[in-house]
């Protein structure tokens, strides 16, 4: 709806509040006299990591057209996610600059694609080929990124948010990372083995993120220093974490809350095209995937996962059960956490997209409903 008002409770302080909108744009917050004790006012869910959604692969699609986007994020609104980054993973470069360039005419063309599609994810082929690091990626396009590589994507993707995942040891990568920052880009870390200290030099170098931690790692790691101790021991890097209960355990999810400070995580769907979608077979570019009825993404016969099918608002029921906190207390760490990693904002403020999430709640508080007005 391009037009309305809704009096529903601030999701953080339980303040009434009283929210207008006109041509998608809140024009109004005020205090309210009262509102429905079940009735909450949040920001949208914000994930900066969708390789696709709802039967939509953003791999696959060479010729994606504007009715499959519009599906895409169709099906994520309804799902409580108004704003995302289309992701690309790793594959040949002209091949990846091709499809950036495709969707973002899609997108500039259709303002429903414009306030959806906030920027762009590029995770590859920057990336480490060791095994258990290089995850679902093909290790066999990955490559070191050069200076022409960052110029190229910034001049395709214009003046819009880009985060970038680099693992830090490949040649020439502290090189790209200054490039990259200083075109205003966001640099994150990920699919990386790369040692502490070549680590704290990305950072130095302007990476401040770290791309869906506890992935695209081996099942056995070094007690004594492995990928996950050394992020935890770098200052300046803000992970994603996956809240399905399957790509980080609940034991580690919640050791990682009590690692970092909270202002130092962020939750991603990590999401592919079967997200939203009843089990069967679906895709990753070239790579050909099953989900059960477990939800669970892996390649046929093998027990890796590889990609999520995790809708946006189950990930903060999930999060939420797995610290044993309530949905309201989570509810940063999809919305406000990540757009402050990319530079934007995600608030219930006059000036901001109307694309809060009005949320219904049980009498136990626990979540019925999310939609997007």
């Amino acid at each position: 709806m391009h037009h309305g008002e809704i009096v529903g409770r601030h999701f953080a302080n339980g303040q009434a509040l009283r929210v207008t909108w006109n041509n998608g744009i809140i024009s109004e917050v005020t205090p309210a006299a009262a509102a429905p004790d079940d009735t909450w006012l949040a920001p949208t869910l914000f994930d900066l990591q969708i390789n696709g959604y709802g039967g939509v692969d953003f791999q696959r699609d060479d010729h994606l057209t504007e009715e499959l986007l519009l599906s895409a994020a169709r099906q994520m609104r309804r799902d409580g996610c108004g704003r995302f980054f289309f992701t690309l993973i790793t594959d040949e470069w002209p091949k990846l600059m091709a499809r950036v360039r495709r969707a973002k005419a899609l997108r500039d063309a259709n303002s429903e694609l414009r306030a959806a599609m906030a920027g762009w994810h590029i995770e590859g082929p920057f990336l480490s080929p060791e095994i258990g690091f290089k995850g679902a990626h093909n290790p066999a396009v990955m490559r070191d990124a050069t200076e022409s590589d960052i110029r190229e994507l910034r001049a395709a993707t214009g003046n819009d948010p880009v985060l970038i995942t680099v693992a830090p040891e490949r040649g020439g990568a502290l090189e790209a990372i200054r490039l990259a920052v200083s075109l205003g880009m966001v640099v994150s870390l990920g699919h990386t083995n790369a040692p502490v200290e070549t680590m704290q030099a990305a950072v130095a170098a302007g990476a401040r993120g770290f791309t869906h931690l506890g992935n695209g790692i081996p099942q056995q790691l070094d007690r004594h220093d492995n990928v996950l101790w050394r992020v935890f021991d770098t200052p300046g890097l803000v992970p994603s974490l996956i809240p399905d209960t399957y790509h980080v355990s609940p034991m580690l999810f919640r050791h990682m809350h009590r690692a970092l400070p909270p202002e130092r995580i962020y939750y991603t769907t990590d999401a592919m095209s079967a997200a939203g979608a009843p089990p069967g077979r679906y895709t990753i570019g070239s790579i050909e995937l099953e989900v059960g009825a477990d939800q669970i993404v892996r390649q046929p016969g093998k027990p890796n996962f590889a990609g999520s099918a995790l809708k946006p608002i189950d990930g903060i029921t999930r999060a939420a059960q797995m610290l044993g906190k309530s949905w309201r207390e989570v509810w940063p760490h999809f919305s406000q956490r990540p757009a402050e990693l990319m530079g934007l904002r995600d608030d219930l403020v006059p000036g901001q997209p109307a694309d809060f999430c009005v949320v219904r709640t049980a009498a136990d508080g626990t979540l019925v409903e999310v939609r997007i007005p």
